[in-house]
């Protein structure tokens, strides 16, 4: 008896944890659902479409600039560059990170310059890598690496840094390489901070491709949106900032699987 209620309390569990989720997730659809019917009435009712359009007419731009590849063309420039942005910073972010928490004296001589460039309003570099990188995916993709590499950088050195010394100093009493280490402790200690900078730099990529493409681009959503706003088209502005917005929510959720498959992993 005792055998079969232990057998059948891992499928209850996770049936209830099933349930739970389909619930969440049917909540966000009904608040997404309200907020845009409230829109789409307040457009209807109490402003002028012009300064606020509204859902109907942004999924029917939608819809046609999907018909005509357009949609298409705009999101994958700006993935491209969030994308590589993103994966650049972490690619650098991360290495320095573990070295800056490793050499706490080198890091405390560095920390200033750090702090101050990653105090930097980004969107003043813009110009700056126009002129250096030119207007193609290279300068978004700088954009979007300097408004993520601190964040990575930053969240690894914490995470190394509330790692126990003394579970450190018993693995090296037992003989444990730098190598065991790496990948026994100091991994699975900072994998949770990665993940959460992946999860914070998603948006972060995204305005940095975006605010690249407003300053010189000739595609892209921010391109579409800045050349919206110039002919004074509210419903072809708030279409690229929707688009912009699914973008990020979809990565988002991808980053939440991977972060519950890794963390069922640790």
């Amino acid at each position: 008896m005792t055998d079969t209620a232990a057998a059948s309390s891992p499928a209850l569990s996770s049936g209830t944890a099933g349930s739970a989720a389909w619930r969440t997730s049917a909540a966000q659809a009904a608040l997404i659902l309200v907020l845009l019917g409230l829109w789409e009435i307040a457009g209807r009712t109490l402003f002028n479409p012009f300064w606020s359009s509204r859902p109907s007419l942004i999924a029917e731009r939608i819809w046609r600039l999907a018909l005509s590849g357009e949609l298409w063309t705009h999101c994958s420039i700006t993935l491209q560059e969030a994308g590589a942005g993103l994966l650049l910073g972490a690619v650098v972010g991360v290495p320095l990170g573990i070295a800056l928490a490793r050499a706490p004296r080198v890091a405390k001589v560095v920390e200033p310059v750090v702090m101050g460039l990653y105090g930097l309003p980004r969107v003043a570099l813009a110009p700056l890598f126009i002129l250096w990188f030119g207007i193609g995916l290279m300068s978004k993709i700088m954009m979007a690496f300097t408004m993520v590499v601190f964040i990575f950088m930053l969240n690894v050195m914490e995470g190394i840094r509330t790692i126990d010394p003394d579970h450190l100093d018993l693995m090296r009493s037992m003989r444990a390489g730098r190598f065991y280490l790496a990948r026994k402790v100091l991994l699975p200690a900072v994998t949770p901070w990665i993940l959460a900078s992946f999860r914070i730099g998603v948006g972060l990529s995204l305005i940095g491709a975006v605010v690249g493409e407003l300053i010189g681009a000739n595609r892209g959503l921010g391109w579409y949106v800045e050349k919206s706003g110039g002919q004074l088209d509210t419903t072809g502005v708030f279409t690229g900032l929707v688009v912009l917005m699914i973008l990020a929510m979809l990565a988002n959720q991808l980053i939440g699987f991977v972060e519950r498959r890794a963390i069922r992993w640790r």
